[in-house]
């Protein structure tokens, strides 16, 4: 028809329409990566102010549970894990290794059905979680003792 193309739909949601720019598609087909559209939208769907909140509080060491679930959510807003990885250069590569890992969107999910399960003292205060609680929040979030303490573990390397 003679018309340019003016959006590209980068997802299932109609939320995924990204303006169309011949060289940035090349460059994801090429497995080289798209990081300018990761920069722009990871500006776009992150809150300034939610950032600069959580930074100080990770320097002051009040991190808890319930800033990891926003961290999680943001992630999730930004298109999931598949979708920046997408746009993250030689990515591609390694698409074997991080699916045989459990590394996707779904992991992302019963992260925040865990975190979700557990109560408000635990959220803030990770250290009262013993196995009996941790044995409770599985059944809640409907997985096992060993994905809560993946979880744990994960959150504890990251306060």
């Amino acid at each position: 028809t003679g018309r340019p193309i003016k959006y590209a739909g980068v997802g299932e949601k109609q939320d995924a329409l990204e303006e169309f720019d011949p060289a940035r598609m090349a460059g994801r087909i090429l497995d080289m990566g798209d990081v300018v559209a990761l920069v722009e939208k990871a500006a776009e769907t992150i809150e300034a102010e939610e950032a600069e909140r959580l930074a100080k509080r990770m320097a002051k060491g009040q991190f808890d549970m319930n800033d990891f679930l926003s961290q999680l959510r943001q992630l999730q807003k930004m298109g999931g894990l598949g979708g920046i990885m997408g746009m993250l250069p030689g990515l591609g590569k390694m698409q074997k290794q991080i699916a045989a890992a459990g590394i996707d969107d779904s992991m992302i999910k019963r992260q925040e059905a865990i975190i979700l399960s557990m109560t408000k003292k635990e959220r803030r205060s990770v250290g009262l979680l013993n196995a009996s609680r941790r044995k409770r929040i599985a059944a809640g979030s409907g997985t096992s003792v060993q994905e809560v303490n993946r979880l744990v573990k994960q959150y504890q390397d990251m306060a």
